[in-house]
């Protein structure tokens, strides 16, 4: 009787420690917090996926083609476009609830949008030919100002900002160009001519120069941000739609739906230096990237199968994949707050 004490009171304690060894590799692994928000465009819904478990632990609906998703600046609520209406709606993340709907029209179609740390939102409407400009609520009344800013061209898809909130960068992709926008004046500086069909674009983190991808060109241009000069046309992969910088200014990733790849680009050099296999086919029909806040894992939209797929790019592979709903393509995360109750219907 006592070996057999032994042997179990052994038994326990080795699957203790292979416990303890499973938590310490998940946390050598750099297991992500956090909810990451996917925008369900052909079902006109919103996921919310704990990043730790990879879970989808809720979805509620949105407005019509939620295609792109912007984060506040206290990580607290997510402003999400109905790019086939003229609303956005504001999720409170932590309850999974949404708890207000902007109107703006008489602008159509929202699509590209940001949620500056002044407490603006700025998204294109691209059916009006402009951007808009959602003022923070004022007091206890809660009522927004809304004003807009033309580019005059079509297709305005998607957009950056300067740092200091003074230019706005718009890719235009009918027209083939990049609107320059002043957002101090209320008017456009300038059109800058950029290839066939541009459409993702992305701003250095220190605001210097603005990368622009052309889809129909398989071409990266590199444009200053102050001047305005083209400084770079760089060559990609097939149908590159989404540029995205790491954190730490380095990098720049393009997301090419055609190749089912990611391109990795040096910011100081403007060279390729290699890619990223995802799906590695077009059918997977790969969108919007997003990198982690630590610069060390990318979210990849694949709104073919209906997932998410985690890069690890460090080790140049995909590691986990998440499911979402039909066509998740606008994504968003929030930092780690209290799990919200199951509200998946």
């Amino acid at each position: 009787m006592a070996k057999k004490i032994a042997r179990f009171c052994s038994a326990i304690f080795l699957l203790a420690v292979a416990a303890g060894c499973d938590e310490q590799l998940a946390a050598e692994a750099g297991a992500t917090s956090g909810t990451l928000l996917v925008g369900n465009k052909a079902e006109d819904s919103l996921s919310f996926i704990d990043l730790a478990s990879g879970s989808e632990i809720a979805r509620q609906d949105t407005g019509h083609q939620p295609h792109e998703i912007a984060i506040s600046p206290d990580g607290r609520l997510a402003a999400v476009v109905s790019y086939g209406r003229d609303t956005i709606d504001i999720f409170d993340i932590a309850a999974s609830e949404r708890i207000e709907t902007v109107s703006l029209a008489p602008s159509q179609r929202p699509h590209g949008i940001l949620w500056l740390d002044d407490g603006r939102i700025i998204a294109t409407t691209e059916g009006s030919d402009n951007i808009t400009i959602v003022s923070p609520p004022d007091g206890e009344i809660q009522k927004r100002e809304i004003s807009t800013i033309s580019t005059g061209q079509k297709g305005s898809h998607m957009l950056v900002v300067t740092p200091d909130k003074s230019r706005a960068f718009v890719s235009n992709m009918q027209s083939g160009t990049v609107s320059v926008l002043d957002l101090l004046a209320g008017k456009k500086i300038a059109d800058l001519p950029a290839g066939t069909e541009p459409e993702g674009l992305a701003i250095t983190p220190d605001g210097a120069s603005v990368w622009v991808a052309d889809r129909r060109g398989d071409v990266l241009r590199v444009f200053d941000a102050r001047s305005l000069k083209e400084l770079a046309a760089i060559e990609t992969g097939k149908f590159p739609i989404r540029v995205a910088f790491s954190p730490d200014g380095t990098t720049a990733i393009t997301s090419n739906l055609g190749d089912g790849a990611l391109g990795l680009y040096d910011v100081a050099t403007r060279k390729a230096t290699g890619s990223i296999g995802v799906s590695g086919e077009a059918g997977s029909q790969q969108v919007t990237i997003l990198f982690s806040p630590d610069g060390k894992k990318l979210y990849v939209a694949e709104t073919g199968p209906d997932t998410i797929a985690e890069v690890d790019l460090a080790a140049g592979e995909v590691i986990r994949r998440f499911e979402a709903g039909d066509d998740g393509d606008g994504l968003g995360i929030a930092p780690a707050s209290e799990a919200a109750p199951d509200q998946i219907r």
